[in-house]
C-alpha cells in the first residue's frame, strides 16, 4: 500500500490509517505500561484494588504496593498528591534533595527525619508508610522515581494514555485531534490522549509516535532507510 507520508494542508488521513494498522499489528507484541490491557480486575476483593496495568522493577514494587494500600483506604487521590508534591520539592529544593540522597545519615535516623517532616505536613498514613519504608530500604533516593511510577498507575486507572508526536512541521489543532483520535480509537481503554509535540526536521515528513515504551515510525526518513536496505 502506497501511503502518503506528509502532514501539511490537513492530509493526514493515510498516516492515521497507517497508524491504526501499525498500532493493530504491535498490540501483540506491546509491553507498553501505559495502554496495553486496562481492564479492572474483579475476581475478588483484593484483585480489585490492585493497579489496572502491571508495571514492573523496584520503583514498580513500592507503587504497586502503594497504590493497592491506598485504594483499599479510599485515598488513591490524596496520595497521589502527596507524592507529586514530594517529587515536585525534590526538584526544586536542593536541601529536600540533598537529604533524600544523602547516603551517610543512617537508616533509622533518616526514618524518622522523614516521618516526622510527614506527619508535621499531614500526610496520610500510606504516603507516611511508603516514606520510612524507603528510609529503611535506603532507598528514599528513588522517592521522585517510585511518584512518578505511581502517576503511571493512576494515568491507567483513568484510561489516560500519553503520547508524544514527532514531525518535520508543527501541526494544527486539525492534525493533532486527527492522530489523537486514532490513537484512541486503537488503544484499549482509553478515555483521554493527552498528546506533546516535538518538531525534528531531520525525519523530512510525516510523524513519529512514542506511547509508554511503543514507538512507531511513520516518517520519510524511516521509509527512504527502508528503502536503502531493500537489495535491487
Amino acid at each position: 500500500r502506497n501511503y502518503q507520508y506528509h502532514t501539511t494542508k490537513g492530509k493526514v488521513l493515510p498516516l492515521l490509517d497507517a497508524l491504526g494498522l501499525s498500532f493493530r499489528m504491535f498490540s501483540a507484541f506491546s509491553r507498553s505500561a501505559t495502554i496495553s490491557r486496562v481492564a479492572v480486575r474483579s475476581f475478588s476483593d483484593a484483585a480489585s484494588h490492585k493497579p489496572v496495568i502491571d508495571l514492573h522493577g523496584i520503583h514498580a514494587r513500592y507503587a504497586n504496593a502503594t497504590y493497592t494500600a491506598a485504594s483499599k483506604a479510599g485515598v488513591l487521590d490524596q496520595v497521589e498528591k502527596e507524592l507529586a508534591d514530594l517529587a515536585k520539592a525534590a526538584s526544586t529544593s536542593p536541601a529536600f534533595a540533598g537529604f533524600l540522597q544523602n547516603p551517610l545519615i543512617a537508616r533509622d535516623v533518616k526514618s524518622s527525619q522523614i516521618e516526622k517532616l510527614m506527619k508535621e505536613s499531614k500526610a496520610s498514613a500510606i504516603t507516611v508508610n511508603l516514606c520510612t519504608t524507603l528510609a529503611g530500604n535506603a532507598k528514599l533516593a528513588d522517592l521522585p522515581k517510585v511518584a512518578a511510577t505511581f502517576s503511571q498507575l493512576m494515568k491507567a486507572k483513568r484510561g489516560q494514555v500519553d503520547a508524544t508526536i514527532i514531525s518535520a512541521h508543527a501541526l494544527d489543532k486539525k492534525q493533532s485531534d486527527q492522530i489523537a483520535a486514532a490513537i484512541k480509537a486503537n488503544s484499549k481503554g482509553a478515555k483521554d490522549v493527552v498528546i506533546s509535540s516535538k518538531i525534528d526536521p531531520s525525519i523530512i515528513g510525516g510523524i513519529q509516535v512514542q506511547i509508554g515504551d511503543q514507538f512507531l515510525d511513520l516518517s520519510i526518513k524511516s521509509r527512504i532507510e527502508e528503502i536503502s536496505r531493500t537489495p535491487l
